[in-house]
């Protein structure tokens, strides 16, 4: 019988609801929301297609211990019993990361270095030898501590699950793609074309060809976890083969358009090395010649947010602009993130619906408009 885990996945505030409905999808069992995590119970092949399949996650922890601590000596014995050689091997690298929030321990720096040492004494303990070279696969241990509450965990994904592998050229996205597959999966768009008029380098739109292609975001990366004794590259061996055999054909169109040609350019590149260039088609056009679509359609966007000084005329000009072609739409629904906090006077019109989410940092709404006039 399989060893089976607590484990939780990260993500940002406002989306564990959507988070959650991904892991019941996949089967897991007890799943529970919290802040920014979602727990839940999986053995390595459910570790595995979580890491694999999971679109709303930031990244996916396999808790070691939950226990309270208010000072360093609880924190050093407390993770010093743990029986970390049941995970890690003699060889392995075992960096510590830490965050703390409302507790009495604070200081980043010195959970780390307290951690690491409890982690060397625990390892000595089985294996006899007080240094490490740490030369092998990589087990990444993660110390979070809320309200004194010392969470231990290994993260099995590694680097942010928002990499998904085709954003290869050094620029940065103004938005996460765990958070715009995120927007996509709110807007229940997937009996319509699928439009976004504002595609800059493409992330929503490469989100929504991914999802009506069914395919996984995790097929183009590696994971840590897949690096962890035989039991773990089988399991991903196994996920990897059939997140492959589940790809089908898009039965809609997913259009995307910018003004800006560059973006549009950068956007075509980043499909391709997700192999999902095929399914979109790509037009300059300003968003104010937005025209009818043909069938019924959703339009998600992002679009830019006022963050330099001297901005903001330029963003209310670009929302009535939006205002002035979506409202005239027929059969069409809209969904727009946006910062900026005189949006539905500016656009024209109330949303139908709100949500508060945040695009790192910045606080945002989600303006969702799908009832018709009457």
């Amino acid at each position: 019988m399989k060893s089976v885990y607590r484990c939780y996945a990260s993500c940002a505030f406002g989306i564990e609801g959507v988070l959650s409905a991904e892991l019941k999808k996949l089967d897991m069992e007890n799943v529970a929301a919290q802040d920014a995590r979602v727990y839940f119970d999986a053995d390595m092949d459910g570790i595995a297609r979580a890491n694999l399949f999971l679109r709303t996650a930031d990244r996916v922890y396999l808790v070691l211990n939950e226990f309270y601590a208010e000072t360093f000596d609880q924190l050093f014995e407390t993770i010093k019993a743990l029986p970390l050689a049941d995970f890690l091997p003699s060889d392995a690298r075992f960096p510590v990361d830490a965050n703390a929030v409302q507790s009495t321990l604070m200081s980043v720096s010195d959970i780390q270095s307290v951690s690491k040492k409890a982690v060397v004494r625990a390892l000595s303990r089985v294996y006899k030898q007080d240094r490490f070279a740490e030369d092998g696969s990589v087990f990444h241990l993660f110390v979070n501590i809320y309200k004194n509450k010392v969470t231990v965990a290994l993260n099995t994904s590694g680097n942010g699950l928002n990499r998904r592998g085709y954003r290869l050229k050094n620029v940065q996205a103004p938005l996460k793609e765990t958070l715009a597959a995120a927007l996509l999966s709110i807007a229940r768009w997937h009996t319509r074309e699928f439009h976004d008029p504002m595609c800059g380098s493409g992330t929503i739109t490469i989100e929504a060809a991914m999802q009506a292609a069914n395919m996984a975001p995790g097929l183009k990366r590696r994971f840590d976890a897949q690096s962890w004794h035989n039991e773990g590259k089988e399991a991903f061996r196994i996920a990897r083969e059939d997140a492959k055999s589940r790809i089908v054909r898009p039965q809609m169109r997913i259009c995307a358009s910018d003004i800006d040609a560059k973006s549009l350019k950068l956007a075509r590149e980043h499909a391709h090395n997700m192999d999902v260039a095929e399914f979109i088609d790509f037009s300059v056009r300003d968003v104010k010649d937005f025209a009818q679509p043909e069938a019924a359609a959703a339009i998600i966007t992002n679009p830019p947010y006022a963050v330099r000084l001297g901005e903001e005329k330029q963003v209310e000009r670009l929302t009535r602009d939006m205002g002035k072609a979506f409202l005239r739409l027929n059969d069409v629904v809209v969904f727009i993130l946006s910062a900026n906090g005189g949006f539905e006077q500016q656009y024209g019109k109330k949303a139908d619906k709100r949500r508060k989410l945040y695009n790192g940092n910045i606080k945002c709404t989600y303006y969702q408009y799908f009832r018709k006039e009457k």
